[in-house]
């Protein structure tokens, strides 16, 4: 169900961010990040864990709220995946494109032609809601295009347990088609798909609140894997290159 909204500037107030700000948890990240290619199907790499064996990862964020990322690449898409810890994941918001920054959230940023002006916005959060925004920086803000669709998006998400039944975490994976970027200014300036080597820039983030429905904002965490400077996960400037890895041999 659409939100009735033109846009909507998808900037976080500096009262949020007055909780905790954290970027990766134990040593400052690497610049880049390679994206391993795959052989496999969007259905495999979305279904089952085997396609994801290969793929290089990082992990962010404090060590009781810690997320790992990997991302996979091929000719029909760019696949991604959070492993998020957590042992309360909760939500309320049940329908794409809702507000969902407002609870409890993974989030990647994508630019493609590394200009900082225009940008993806993928969100999911642990019930498998996505909300998808084109970002388009004007002066001084960013307006985030809400109505925007990255069309053909496919997402899952999963519980992870412990043997006793408890929750360890949850998972998050989506199949983001090269067509879907198409809509995204930057796409009429570099070529997509992208070739072997090619370096689009990106930053990936984690909200986790904590305080549950009743006190949102208390101890809430705010995690991103480029450490942010401001206020806001919306900083352009500090997102790092993602490296297309050559075919298998």
């Amino acid at each position: 169900m659409r939100s009735g909204l033109d846009s909507v500037v998808a900037v976080l107030g500096a009262g949020l961010f007055a909780t905790v700000m954290t970027s990766a948890s134990a040593q400052e990240p690497a610049t880049e990040f390679h994206v391993a290619w795959t052989e496999e199907s969007a259905t495999s790499i979305i279904d089952d864990e085997s396609p994801w064996w290969d793929a290089h990862r990082f992990r962010f964020g404090p060590a009781l709220y810690e997320t790992e990322f990997r991302a996979l690449w091929n000719p029909d898409g760019l696949y991604v995946r959070f492993d998020a810890t957590d042992t309360n994941p909760w939500f309320t918001m049940t329908n794409r494109d809702d507000r969902i920054w407002q609870e409890e959230v993974v989030e990647i940023f994508i630019d493609l032609d590394r200009s900082g002006t225009n940008y993806a916005e993928i969100e999911i959060n642990p019930n498998n809601v996505v909300t998808d925004l084109r970002m388009l920086r004007g002066v001084p803000d960013i307006e985030g295009d809400i109505e925007w669709d990255l069309e053909g998006l496919e997402s899952h998400v999963r519980l992870n347990k412990y043997r006793d039944g408890s929750t360890a975490g949850w998972t998050a994976v989506a199949f983001l088609p090269w067509a879907g970027f198409q809509t995204l200014p930057s796409a009429e300036t570099i070529e997509v798909p992208p070739a072997p080597a090619d370096r689009w820039r990106f930053n990936v983030f984690r909200i986790k609140r904590p305080g549950g429905a009743q006190r949102p904002t208390q101890d809430a965490v705010f995690a991103s894997w480029s450490p942010i400077t401001g206020e806001s996960f919306h900083e352009p400037a500090v997102f790092r290159d993602l490296i297309f890895d050559p075919e298998s041999e």
